[in-house]
């Protein structure tokens, strides 16, 4: 143990939430949000939480809610508790020299950790991660239901809310002619009140991508979001430099290597920064600075988390010098439940950074006993039979 300060507990709870409507990505459809809890709990009686999240089980990515919290309770926990809570940075150095990869569970564990140090020293974690230069965060909309009359309907509840003035559309379902047809007429609806980008989740293969990533300029689409394969980070560069509109990376950029990778090939011209995918915030800070420093545009994005998840990313892209493309950091918006027991605020077209100490948050601690996934079953009771 490392003298008076120490790791005494480490929780682990998978939450599952409905979401307000069908959620549509090109490689599944979201109706309920999996969200990983996690709960440090330190010898000072303090305690750090994080979170834990991925969209549509393992069809996204390699980790689940249900590994993640397998790699916690049985890989990290026991490293955690040799660990001084007070050097969060050396507890995950730690950790990463005994768990390869499996991001999404670090994440978890090193928000937690500088939680619990915010709240220890009085700080914001946006300052203990460099110090904000904004205290509001411009955040986009999804219209991903499919229809054209339902997401143009939903584009102008949102923006006459102002609630949202940017869009993204999920694409790459239907054929291309369909989908350029689709975003075409969301954009001529919205005009020039809202920008409209695309994300095609991969869905394409490069010679598609070639036509599609035109057919789409010319309808007035401002950005296209990892338009083919992961792996084919040579077409990613073609594509770069063939498009006249910037061309973003997003389920290839898993940390900084990856970062430098793209950045030394020139094959994105925007980088969605993702907290989770990247292994945490040390390593998403280190993201943002590649990209700031190689002159690429930055973008602040989303695996569709819970408000614990969404509240450290708006903390790490507070710190960004640029940030170009806004953010998508409307995950909680996306549930029917609310998890914290005051809301995140958003309003004005931006999601306000919490000011209080560590991540500035508090769970609804009943809501979250409500949604927990090994709560005890509801069991049903019959009436007793009448003799006859």
């Amino acid at each position: 143990m490392a003298g008076d300060f120490s790791i005494e507990a480490v929780e682990t709870v998978i939450v599952d939430v409905p979401t307000v409507r069908p959620h549509v990505l090109a490689m599944a459809t979201m109706n309920t949000q999996a969200m990983v809890i996690v709960r440090i709990r330190c010898s000072d009686g303090i305690e750090g939480i994080g979170e834990g999240t991925t969209i549509g089980g393992l069809s996204y990515g390699d980790e689940s809610p249900e590994g993640i919290k397998l790699t916690i309770d049985t890989y990290i926990t026991p490293i955690l508790r040799t660990c001084d809570p007070r050097h969060p940075a050396m507890a995950m150095a730690l950790v990463s020299r005994h768990v390869v990869g499996n991001h999404f569970a670090k994440n978890a564990v090193e928000t937690a950790l500088l939680d619990a140090m915010g709240k220890r020293v009085g700080l914001p974690l946006s300052e203990l991660l460099g110090g904000r230069v904004r205290s509001r965060l411009p955040v986009l909309w999804t219209l991903a239901s499919g229809d054209t009359a339902s997401d143009i309907a939903e584009a102008h509840g949102m923006m006459d809310a102002g609630r949202h003035n940017a869009f993204k559309l999920k694409i790459g379902k239907r054929s291309l002619e369909e989908d350029v047809a689709h975003v075409g007429a969301i954009k001529s609806s919205v005009g020039g009140r809202a920008s409209v980008r695309v994300d095609v989740n991969q869905a394409w293969d490069e010679a598609t991508a070639k036509r599609g990533v035109g057919m789409l300029a010319d309808v007035g689409v401002d950005l296209v979001e990892q338009p083919i394969a992961r792996a084919n980070r040579a077409g990613m560069a073609r594509l770069t430099q063939l498009s006249r509109i910037p061309i973003m990376v997003d389920e290839a950029l898993r940390g900084p290597e990856d970062a430098f990778d793209f950045a030394a090939k020139a094959a994105a011209d925007v980088f969605a920064v993702k907290v989770a995918q990247a292994g945490g915030p040390s390593a998403g800070r280190a993201v943002g600075a590649i990209a700031d420093a190689a002159g690429i545009a930055l973008y602040g994005g989303t695996m569709l988390e819970g408000p614990v998840g969404t509240a450290v990313s708006a903390h790490l892209f507070a710190t960004f010098p640029r940030l170009s493309f806004g953010t998508e950091l409307f995950g909680p918006l996306l549930l029917t439940q609310e998890l914290l027991a005051t809301p995140l605020e958003y309003g004005n077209f931006t999601l306000v950074v919490p000011t209080g100490p560590g991540l500035g948050i508090e769970l609804d601690e009943e809501v979250v006993a409500a949604h927990r996934r090994d709560r005890p079953a509801k069991t049903m009771t019959f009436p007793k039979a009448v003799a006859g």
